[in-house]
């Protein structure tokens, strides 16, 4: 149910007052300051701890209680010759104000006025700029986005010093009213991508946003599908280099992570690393990142398939090797792929949720001394083991977790395929996927594109990535206004 507020601002302050303290009852954390400017009664509304006291102490309220040394004649001299603010606006609405407050401004109220003036005045405790931990690379940048939107703002603002570029905010929640920021530039976004990113958030309507998380899962086209549709980074060089290329980002407050709309999967697969070394370097890494993501799908469903069905065609001695390996095992390849499967999963999130300190530990007694445990009791073969860790390792190569945990789903769904109908099996599954991305889209683009229907100059940043002077056009597939980007 939506917050029923006041628009109408009354010219007696006592009378403004008493309505927004019976609206706040009960929070011991508004401050209200009452005091007298020349003739003037005032009065400022803050949250304690969201405030900076200094800024309200020294360049509000100290001079407003000596305005009578300015000779002050009305109460909007008092805004112009006396507060020693840059940033403040007025507001015709009490309800404006009072949202102004609960975000960590203050509010100021004068007496005989019908307006009420936000003075900027947030100050609340925030992490620093720090290195992000889940998207490190060996070349580029080492700042990352925080749980404050306007060093976040700020951060990206630092990167494109373009006057078409635009940030354009909004606010999400009938009750968190949580700040966002939608960034482009406009003479290179697609005005149609524009439009129906700002009809998608506008048609939101929940009571809290917590992350934006909670945006990713309202704005992506399926629902159903494992695959991430909108890519979320902590990198602020990779949301500057997304709406350089035509794409729009979206910031929102108290959550480090960026949304960039629309997501493609081959996006998904590249690093900053891939554009800030060497062209042949960049080309290597991401020949070996396509390897790693087909043996992390169907590394497990393929042992499955051959040694249960499909025996014939592996080479005598290592068919020999892998039956004696499993000699003494209890459990046919697709209940010990299985366990395998859950193991690793929980190990995972265990190091993932642990502290620091403790999950690496966990890491090394669980990947080690359990796996070593397992294979001397008989409950899983050393080949499962290997096999198990070469998945795992593969599958981390991928830079976004999201993949990570589309893979897993996929992966597990190929091992009972291929239980059931060997390589047929592995095989039905895979043109399934591959029927599955090609029908999806990421706000009408499509998910596979440039792959999908490639043009000349896509070809040179696909699997091989040319050289940066190759690079003339923008994507064609993002429908970009302006085309280039570098002369030739």
């Amino acid at each position: 149910m939506r917050e029923q507020l006041r628009d109408e601002i009354n010219h007696e302050l006592d009378e403004n007052l008493k309505y927004i303290k019976d609206t706040l009852v009960d929070n011991y954390d508004f401050v209200y300051r009452e005091f007298y400017a020349d003739k003037w009664k005032v009065a400022l509304v803050y949250i304690d701890g969201m405030s900076d006291k200094v800024v309200l102490n020294d360049y509000v309220m100290e001079p407003l209680m000596l305005a009578y040394r300015h000779k002050i004649e009305t109460q909007g001299e008092l805004i112009s010759k006396v507060l020693a603010l840059t940033d403040l606006r007025p507001v015709d609405k009490l309800k404006d104000g009072i949202n102004a407050a609960l975000a960590g401004e203050c509010l100021m109220l004068i007496d005989g006025m019908d307006k009420v003036y936000v003075l900027a005045t947030r100050a609340w405790p925030a992490r620093g700029v720090s290195e992000p931990s889940g998207e490190t690379v060996v070349r580029g940048s080492r700042e990352g986005f925080t749980e404050t939107i306007r060093f976040n703002t700020a951060l990206v603002r630092r990167r494109i010093r373009d006057t078409r570029y635009r940030a354009k905010p909004k606010m999400i929640g009938t009750r968190s009213k949580t700040d966002i920021a939608i960034l482009y530039i406009e003479d290179i976004a697609d005005k149609n991508l524009v439009i129906e990113v700002e009809k998608r958030l506008d048609e939101i309507q929940i009571d809290a946003i917590q992350d934006s998380g909670y945006i990713e899962q309202m704005i992506e086209d399926n629902k159903l599908s494992p695959f991430p549709q909108v890519q979320s980074t902590e990198r602020p060089d990779v949301v500057a280099a997304a709406i350089y290329e035509g794409r729009v980002a979206i910031l929102v407050d108290n959550s480090p992570f960026a949304l960039i709309v629309p997501g493609s999967l081959p996006a998904l697969f590249q690093s900053p690393d891939d554009y800030n070394q060497r062209w042949m370097h960049s080309s290597l890494i991401r020949i070996l990142r396509v390897f790693a993501m087909i043996a992390a799908l169907t590394a497990p469903a393929l042992y499955i398939a051959t040694t249960a069905f499909h025996t014939n065609i592996l080479p005598t001695k290592l068919a020999y090797s892998i039956a004696a390996s499993r000699e003494g095992v209890p459990f046919p390849a697709f209940v010990e792929a299985l366990i395998m499967e859950i193991s690793m999963a929980l190990l995972i999130e265990a190091i993932l949720k642990l502290p620091k300190a403790i999950g690496s530990t966990i890491g090394i007694v669980g990947g080690l001394v359990v796996g070593q445990a397992a294979v001397s009791a008989g409950i899983v073969s050393p080949i499962m083991i290997i096999i198990v860790g070469l998945t795992a390792v593969t599958t981390f190569l991928t830079p976004n977790y999201g993949v990570v945990s589309a893979f897993r789903a996929i992966r597990i769904i190929l091992i009972i395929l291929a239980s059931v109908l060997g390589l047929y099996g592995v095989a039905m599954g895979m043109i399934y996927v591959i029927i599955h991305l090609l029908k999806l889209t990421s706000f009408g683009t499509p998910y596979l594109a440039p792959f999908a229907n490639p043009t000349r100059s896509e070809l040179k940043d696909m699997i091989m990535r040319y050289p940066l002077k190759s690079f003339i056009k923008r994507p064609s597939f993002l429908n970009p206004n302006d085309k280039i980007r570098q002369k030739k």
